[in-house]
This record gives C-alpha cells, structure tokens and sequence, in this order.
C-alpha cells in the first residue's frame, strides 16, 4: 500500500514545482529559484556613507553598561512648599474701598530628578523642580535619603545646583560633550517619572537647537533644546540624558505634549550649557553672562512679507543682525546691521536659539571668533563679550546691592514668627540708586521677585543677577496688603557704573 502511494506523492510535489515555477515566469519572466538581489536605491537616496565618508559600526547599540551607571548617578528630588497667602495685586475701585483680596494657597509637594555630577554631593536639576521650595530632599537609587541645601538658581537655562552633606564618596556621572551629539545618535532618558523608581528609556536624538518658549522667567531666557524622542514624563525634569558611553549629554528639561505627558518628543538643556552654569553657581553664586552687543531676527517668527522689506533671502545661511548697540564688543569689532553671523569659534549658528547656545558657555570678558557675512562677502572679527552692563566685570552675587545702591538684611527669628514667614528680607536702607526711583521705602520687607519666593540676601542677589526685569513684591509691617515694585535690571546696574 505504501508502495503505491510514493508514485503519487512525487507526481504531485512534481506538479506544484512546475506550476508555481510557471505562474512566476509568466508574471515576472525571472526563474523562481533565483539568488535574491539588493534593489537599487533611488536617485536621491542619501546614505550614511555619503554624510562623512564612513560607515556605521558593526554590531548592535547596547545600552546595559550607561543604564547601569547611570540610575546610581540620577536622584528623586522631592520638595516641599510652605502654605502661604498671597494678596491680589489688583488696584481696581473694589481694592481701594476694601482693600486687596487675599488668597490661601495651601502646602505644597513637589517631585523632579537630579544628577549628581561630583563624589561630594553637588546635583544638578532643574530650577522650576526646586523654585519656591521650603524643603528640598533627594532620595538615590538605593533609598538613601539626605536633605540638599539650594546653591544657587539660574532662571535663565533653568539649572540650579544643589549640595548634599555628608557622603564624600558618592556615585556620579560624568559631563560629555553635547557639541558632538548628532542627529540619529542613540540617547537614554534616565529619570523618576510619575513619582516611580529610577527609569530609563531610550530613543534618538532628533533635533538640535530647538526654542519652544516656555521659559518665560525673564527676558534673557536661553532655550537652545536636545530634541529626543526617548520618553519623558512629569518627574522627569532635571534628570540625565546620557550617551551610549555613560556621560551626561543634558538636562531633561520639558516635553512637548498637548496632555502633559509624553507624545513623542522631549527635550533637554545641552551638557556644555549646563556645565557653564555650574561652575560658575559654584564659582561665584550667579551666573555670569556674556553678551555680543547685537539684535538679531527670529525669522521663524517673521512672514515672508517681512523678509522680503528687509531684503533677505530666507536661503541665506546665518542669523540677521537687526541692530548693534553702541559701544558693544559687536560695534568695536567692526559687525554692522545686516551682517549674517554665520559661526561662533567655527561652530555653524542658523538661527537664533543656535546663536544664544552657543554664547551662553562664555564669560563677560571672553573673545570669541565670528564669521560673518556682508554683501555676500565673508568676514572674521574677534568680539569681547561683555556682561550686561557692557563691562567685562564678573559680576559676583554679593555685589548685586551695591549696584541697586541699597543695602538688605535677613529677617530676625522674632520678625519671621511675627510675620509667619520662613524666610524674607528687609531692605535696609534704600540708598540713591536705582532702587530708590521705584519710591521704595526703608523696612519694606521682600518675599519674592518675579513670583519666585525671596527667604534670604543670598535669594535675592541670585534673582536681581539673573533676570533683566524684575517685579519685587512684599509688604510694609503695620501696612495692610502687598505692594509691588517694577524695576529694569539692565538700568538698574548701568545706573551706578
């Protein structure tokens, strides 16, 4: 019987050989059993090959060795917020007869990341995890808990620097070099999201230079973002974002996201920035500005109408400059309205936030070498940067009352139980300076500058130094209601130089 059938079997293996072989012919007139062959790339196909001449390196990304390292390095921040109230500023006809409505806003707890980039304890996060904060702990990937004490705030690239006590020895990750990050590159998101565990995720770098303007804490706000498509959440901020190497590459700062969790983009502050900003929060209390003495044009922010009055060509590689101030490290080097900067010390800037990030890691005094282009023609000058008053003086944190031309204490312990206040400071004397013009008086008693909470002279000197417009509320004792001063930070220090 089992004789019979293999005739059978072969036959019908034999028929459906020739069957497909034929349809196959007939469709596409190539052998069925031929060898498989790479099909062409389009014309226009850009490979890997044709970007630096090199091609990828063997064998798969692993991410085992960074993640490891890097959950030991990254901490929960956790902070806590005094309940306070807060009286309307208003100054309609209701507050004048009544007097200004106040409002009870209750304690508050916060949640963020930290890194830890030195063995004795220095961390580095985000300014809004730790902004208004009474209490600031941070919690490592063991549970090891301490209490950090706030060093210093920069508003303007949102850092801010923290110390831990105690542990000399304590795990840290290394700062790389965010100049080097390329689109495409992998990327690992390392954070505690959504108050979990340490987390890491992973994904690719997307975009560079990126200015979502969200950091409205003043008007000289640095946003030159890492676009990454690793996933982010809330509690991510201040976290690393790490290369495949184990080195911190930025600052996990914001997501993009009509939910406010993670839709598909993140980005972080570049390492190169945040590096700038430390050392000089360690080095001096604030951070220290450099300027070009330029205006230049946004011009995503401007119609092709515009451009067009302007004489622009939007093709044009480099940012317009619109305006030099006088007497600027721009105006002596020689650069004009209408020059295109097109580099700074050989680094390519096409736009403004490129432009502003790569400033941002030079001091006041520092020379730094631009190409720029006019009339079609390329020029190189050296430009001194100054700082915002148009000097090269570093400007330490200490000296920010000297230059409002008033003099501050902190409040006594009986002072801060009379007023319920943790924290807050008098002015002292209100001098002839700037300060003075506002129609301040002597024993105005400061909480906050530009609604981020004063609790001492060293708060204080941090905001007046990082911001360039400043709103300074408070209260005078025996006074009902809050009083509130405007003040121009650039006017205020050029006005005693």
């Amino acid at each position: 019987m089992k004789v019979k059938l293999i005739p059978v079997v072969v036959t019908a293996a034999l028929t459906s050989v020739t069957t497909l072989a034929t349809i196959n012919y007939l469709q596409h007139k190539v052998p069925y059993f031929a060898a498989a062959k790479q099909i062409p790339a389009p014309v226009n196909y850009a490979s890997y090959a044709s970007v630096n001449n090199n091609t990828l390196p063997a064998g798969s990304v692993n991410f085992e060795l960074a993640a490891a390292a890097s959950v030991k390095a990254v901490v929960h921040i956790k902070t806590t917020t005094a309940a306070r109230t807060v009286v309307a500023s208003g100054n309609d006809v209701f507050s004048q007869l009544f007097g200004r409505q106040q409002y009870y806003i209750p304690s508050q707890i916060g949640s963020g990341s930290g890194v830890v980039i030195s063995p004795d304890g220095y961390v580095v996060t985000n300014n809004h995890v730790v902004a208004d904060a009474n209490e600031v702990t941070v919690t490592f990937n063991d549970r090891y808990t301490a209490t950090a004490k706030v060093i210093g705030t920069d508003p303007s690239t949102d850092i801010a620097l923290l110390k831990v006590e105690g542990d000399k020895n304590l795990p840290y990750m290394e700062f790389g070099n965010s100049d080097d990050a390329r689109l495409g590159q992998w990327v690992l998101a390392v954070g505690y999201p959504l108050t979990l565990d340490a987390t890491v995720t992973a994904g690719i770098i997307s975009a560079k230079g990126r200015s979502l303007g969200i950091n409205k804490q003043n008007s000289s706000s640095i946003e030159s973002f890492i676009q990454t498509d690793a996933a982010v959440n809330p509690g991510n901020s201040g976290g690393a974002l790490v290369n495949t190497n184990g080195q911190l590459i930025g600052i996990n700062s914001a997501i993009a996201s009509p939910t406010g969790s993670y839709a598909g983009y993140s980005y972080a502050i570049p390492a190169n920035i945040v590096r700038k900003a430390v050392n000089d929060l360690m080095k001096y209390g604030t951070v220290q500005r450099g300027y070009l003495g330029i205006q230049y044009l946004d011009d995503r922010n401007v119609s092709a109408e515009q451009l067009k009055e302007l004489g622009i060509n939007k093709s044009t590689e480099g940012v317009y400059v619109m305006n030099v101030l006088p007497n600027s490290g721009a105006a002596k080097a020689g650069i004009k309205k209408g020059d295109f900067v097109k580099q700074i010390n050989g680094v390519a800037v096409n736009n403004q936030p490129e432009l502003q990030g790569q400033i941002a890691r030079y001091q006041p005094g520092d020379n730094v070498s631009i190409l720029y282009s006019r009339g079609g023609v390329e020029n190189t000058a050296s430009v001194q940067l100054t700082n915002m008053n148009g000097t090269t003086d570093i400007l330490k944190a200490g000296s920010m009352s000297k230059m409002l031309g008033a003099s501050f204490r902190p409040l006594t312990d009986k002072e801060r139980n009379s007023y319920n206040l943790d924290g807050g400071v008098l002015v002292a004397d209100v001098g002839k300076g700037a300060l003075a013009k506002t129609q301040m008086r002597k024993g105005f008693v400061i909480t906050s500058v530009n609604d981020n909470a004063v609790g001492s002279v060293s708060d204080l000197q941090q905001s007046l130094a990082s911001n360039s417009k400043l709103q300074i509320a408070g209260f005078y004792p025996g006074y009902q209601g809050m009083y509130y001063y405007s003040l121009n930070g650039v006017d205020a220090m050029a006005a005693e130089q």
